[in-house]
């Protein structure tokens, strides 16, 4: 399919902890359609599977939660005391992609996809859009990303403190049009009539008293997130977003250690995905040539 700039054609990956495995199964059914996109952007966990998907290492998401997620150093409150952080940092962002789930770097670079993770900024309390080139060099960016709120370090990367996107952007589908990705397939891992509740910005007083921008971006995120919901459904309606999402909620704990529970949401991913293929391609070869 030839494409013109102003209809470059971008992937935006939503995150949830373990929930967003149903994105990896997403991703691989997308994987196999070989889709002309040229940017992929993703948040938290939906970071972690895009990378995986730029690489074209269809499956990997899912080895990897399925393999390790009763392990410990995965994510747990062992490592929580242990390292101030829930998810082990070296055994997840290193070991894994060096050793036991090796990332082919290599493909990674040479893919032709531009990829990008957001992370929130705890000085300015403004969504951070990192661009990586280098995976395994830029891995910060990665983790900063997926770095939850009161069980995280902050990561200090490029002289900025960093937390968790979803904080401050869940579903950046307008920085990625600002980038010029006109068109977006979007990955949501929340049914429509899901609404964020504000529970998990409850305490971002106290522990975060130092950061007064981000205790206000984390508090109003939920409003920030209907009005980007509004706003996917209003760029669907124009054919410039096309949305593979849940139609009920993953019956998913966030932090799941139960690998039934990562086979379940893989594949409603896939499902969900494969249920709109054709929709997919009809909606990509007429949406190229709208103005």
């Amino acid at each position: 399919m030839n494409l013109s700039a102003s209809s470059r054609l971008g992937l935006v990956v939503e995150g949830g902890g373990v929930r967003a495995i149903y994105a990896a199964g997403v991703l691989d059914v997308l994987h196999d359609l070989q889709l002309p996109i040229e940017g992929v952007i993703g948040v938290s966990a939906g970071a972690i599977h895009g990378c995986s998907f730029v690489s074209g290492q269809k499956g990997r998401s899912y080895r990897i939660y399925k393999r390790f997620c009763k392990d410990p150093r995965f994510f747990s409150l062992r490592t929580l005391l242990r390292t101030g952080s829930i998810v082990d940092n070296d055994f997840c962002y290193r070991v894994i992609p060096a050793e036991l789930e090796p990332f082919d770097e290599e493909a990674f670079e040479n893919s032709g996809i531009g990829f990008w993770t957001v992370s929130t900024n705890l000085e300015t309390g403004r969504a951070e859009y990192l661009r990586m080139r280098n995976c395994i060099q830029e891995m910060p960016a990665l983790i900063a990303s997926a770095s939850l709120p009161y069980v995280s370090r902050p990561i200090e990367y490029q002289g900025k403190k960093l937390l968790d996107g979803g904080c401050s952007d869940r579903v950046p589908i307008k920085a990625f049009e600002d980038m010029g990705f006109a068109r977006n397939i979007v990955v949501l891992t929340h049914p429509e009539e899901h609404h964020v509740k504000d529970r998990d910005a409850a305490l971002a007083r106290i522990f975060y008293r130092r950061y007064p921008n981000f205790c206000r971006t984390f508090e109003n995120s939920p409003a920030q997130y209907e009005r980007t919901q509004a706003y996917i459904k209003q760029q669907a309606q124009a054919q410039k977003a096309f949305v593979i999402r849940p139609a009920e909620p993953i019956p998913v704990g966030r932090l799941s250690h139960n690998p039934q529970d990562i086979e379940l949401a893989y594949n409603m991913g896939r499902r969900d995905a494969h249920a709109l293929e054709s929709a997919l391609v009809n909606w990509l070869e007429h949406s190229a040539l709208r103005p």
